[in-house]
């Protein structure tokens, strides 16, 4: 087949392009150009320098600030007393920069209402807790020193030894005291027993000095007698008080029989 040589079409798609063409010519000006590109539009986006959105909502009138309302003025509490520590509330008083002097004189101001709360008759002999509330063992130290000098300047023989057995039997005795008190269920301090039990010990020391001023048997036994009454009489209200009605007796019975021994010593020595 030639290259000028023509095929021809089929009668269906001969009406079929013969229609088309009628169409194109019959109605030219429905045909539209092609419109041009419309150029690209801007975002739409908000774009905000803030982390947080905003709202559209109305923000909420905030309500009127309220007046402060005048507080009333408290009054400062009042000082406390100086001498608080002496009463058993509080804290100590600080004694590492004091002079010695002073601390000597405070001990020495102690031992001496102590003395007049034990030996002496006062109110508060009945209360052995407000009496001795703020006790020591300096004063019951320096009446068994002083009683076992008195006893070995008395001795005309082997002072050390006298000395030695009277501060023994004195020191000894007020522990197994304490310790009967506190096995018999009394309500006492250990150590305000120790010192309630030295402090009894005054009028034996002012016996023992009498004694040893005087060298009368007579005379001695006479004084030696009143300086064990009146050493029961300061350690009765105290040892009673602290231990059951039921058991004073055991509480009281070795607190003389130690004084008893104590002025027996102060006689028989010569």
């Amino acid at each position: 087949m030639s290259q000028g040589d023509t095929i021809p079409l089929h009668s269906t798609s001969q009406s079929d392009i013969d229609e088309i063409e009628n169409l194109i010519y019959s109605n030219p000006s429905t045909v539209l150009p092609a419109r041009s590109p419309s150029p690209p539009r801007a975002a739409t986006i908000p774009v905000s320098s803030s982390p947080f959105m905003p709202s559209n909502l109305r923000p909420t009138p905030r309500p009127p600030a309220a007046k402060p309302t005048p507080v009333p003025s408290i009054p400062a509490p009042p000082p406390l007393p100086s001498n608080i520590a002496a009463t058993g509330f509080g804290s100590p008083p600080n004694t590492l920069t004091e002079p010695v002097w002073d601390t000597i004189k405070r001990d020495l101001s102690r031992i001496v209402s102590n003395l007049k709360l034990v030996v002496f008759p006062n109110p508060y002999r009945e209360d052995p807790g407000k009496a001795l509330r703020d006790w020591d063992l300096w004063g019951p130290f320096f009446f068994i020193v002083f009683l076992g000098l008195t006893l070995s300047w008395s001795a005309s023989v082997k002072k050390s030894e006298v000395f030695a057995v009277a501060f023994a039997l004195l020191a000894a005795g007020a522990v197994i005291l304490t310790l009967n008190v506190l096995l018999l269920g009394g309500h006492i301090i250990f150590f305000q027993s120790l010192s309630l039990l030295g402090y009894c010990l005054f009028p034996l020391d002012v016996g023992a000095f009498i004694c040893m001023l005087k060298d009368n048997v007579i005379l001695k036994v006479v004084v030696v007698c009143v300086a064990l009454a009146w050493s029961s009489w300061a350690a009765y209200p105290f040892m009673s008080t602290a231990v059951n009605p039921r058991r004073k007796a055991l509480a009281l019975y070795p607190v003389v029989l130690m004084y008893v021994s104590v002025g027996f010593l102060i006689i028989a020595i010569d």
